[in-house]
């Protein structure tokens, strides 16, 4: 049997919120989707822990109650962008996920992460979470409007400041058709305000 060294980025994502994510912690999927990572969060947070997974199309929010199944009463699914996540979540969260870009088999593929709301979420949810906690965030930019919000948001990543955030891409180089790519916000203190660095700074 082949060992393979090299995983795909969805597998890394989940094998690093694996890492930081505990029974009875709070988390947030911001882009709830089909429901798949909203299910691997609640599973990991056990029946005492909390699954905030928002959307902005009501579609997803049924697909994804309906892929929980019994574990359902561990997540609480909000109809709002994730940039209002103060709005909803109170308390300290653990870890965060983000699939960027649109539903596949969306009623309106024309709907898609922005880079404002996306940036937006990324700042309120750095400020509510934990000292260690991890942010996953897989980006897809091979649809139209997908290179300007992967533009933006690798502007932001790499803007954020050190002593606060230690941030990471994680992808594969010699594939076709515009492959997804990883990155990972690890939150190394304690914060309640995004600080930023231009370049030259320190």
């Amino acid at each position: 049997m082949t060992n393979i060294l090299l995983h795909r980025v969805l597998p890394i994502a989940k094998r690093l919120i694996t890492e930081r994510v505990q029974p009875g912690d709070t988390v947030v999927d911001a882009t709830a989707g089909n429901g798949n990572d909203t299910l691997f969060l609640a599973d990991l947070v056990g029946d005492e822990g909390r699954v905030f997974a928002f959307d902005i199309q009501q579609q997803a929010l049924e697909t994804t109650e309906q892929h929980l199944g019994e574990l359902a009463s561990r997540a609480t699914l909000i109809h709002d962008s994730h940039a209002n996540v103060r709005q909803y979540v109170e308390g300290e969260i653990s870890g965060a996920m983000f699939n960027l870009g649109y539903l596949p088999y969306s009623e309106d593929p024309s709907i898609i992460t922005t880079p404002s709301s996306t940036i937006a979420a990324l700042d309120a949810l750095l400020g509510i979470m934990k000292k260690s906690g991890i942010i996953t965030i897989t980006v897809y930019d091979g649809h139209e409007g997908g290179a300007e919000e992967r533009d933006a948001l690798l502007d932001y990543v790499s803007k954020l400041h050190q002593g606060d955030v230690h941030a990471i891409r994680y992808e594969l180089l010699n594939q076709r058709r515009n492959p997804p790519f990883l990155l990972a916000l690890e939150k190394m203190k304690d914060f309640t305000d995004v600080r930023t660095v231009e370049a030259g700074e320190s």
